[in-house]
């Protein structure tokens, strides 16, 4: 490799680490602030990224937890509800401590929409919640599925943010009213567990 191939690397790679760290800060989060960080000029930063969102998405692909790993605690509940309940608790958890790189996604995607431009967590945490459902083959696949898709709405960083941005609500207070409505439309979609308690 030519030398100015491994500096283009470096600098590829001091720009994603810098999204990277400051995306762990909780704050917001700019190209701008990342070229800074990175101690490079911001078109420099464009250059190797077309957009925030491509660059956040690079940053944080190795942060986020697979479902297995972010819902061991339930590991053995068969309880849909208190399974739901656990993933809706750990995804708006993740949402407040990232909450400026997850605006930022939020903000770009909406604006320059492409399938799967976000991190899947959110659709993971589901599908895992509601797996000993599927697998026990009680539920109709139909059920499931519009079950997955109310708590796409509901178990999601957009409703938490309407909560705290245009309802005023405290994050407390807010996690807490999602996570109860979570766990309502699933008692409310399925049948009570018959396996054993966590």
């Amino acid at each position: 490799m030519t030398g100015r191939a491994n500096q283009k690397l470096r600098t590829r790679r001091a720009i994603v680490q810098a999204a990277a760290d400051l995306s762990r800060t909780g704050r917001d989060v700019s190209m701008s602030d990342i070229a800074a960080a990175a101690l490079v000029s911001e078109a420099t930063a464009y250059r190797y990224f077309p957009d925030l969102v491509s660059l956040l998405r690079e940053a944080i692909a190795g942060q986020l937890p697979g479902p297995d790993e972010a819902l061991a605690s339930i590991a053995h509940c068969a309880d849909p509800v208190e399974r739901v309940a656990a993933a809706a608790e750990f995804l708006l958890r993740h949402v407040l401590t990232r909450q400026g790189v997850v605006r930022a996604m939020i903000a770009g995607t909406i604006a320059r929409p492409a399938p799967s431009a976000r991190p899947g967590l959110r659709f993971g945490l589901i599908d895992h919640a509601l797996a000993p459902e599927e697998e026990n083959g009680t539920v109709e696949p139909a059920v499931l599925e519009q079950l997955r898709r109310g708590l796409a709405v509901v178990v999601s960083p957009e409703a938490l943010f309407t909560l705290t941005d245009l309802y005023g609500l405290d994050p407390e207070d807010a996690v807490a009213g999602i996570v109860a409505t979570a766990a309502t439309l699933t008692r409310a979609t399925l049948p009570p567990a018959t396996g054993p308690a966590s």
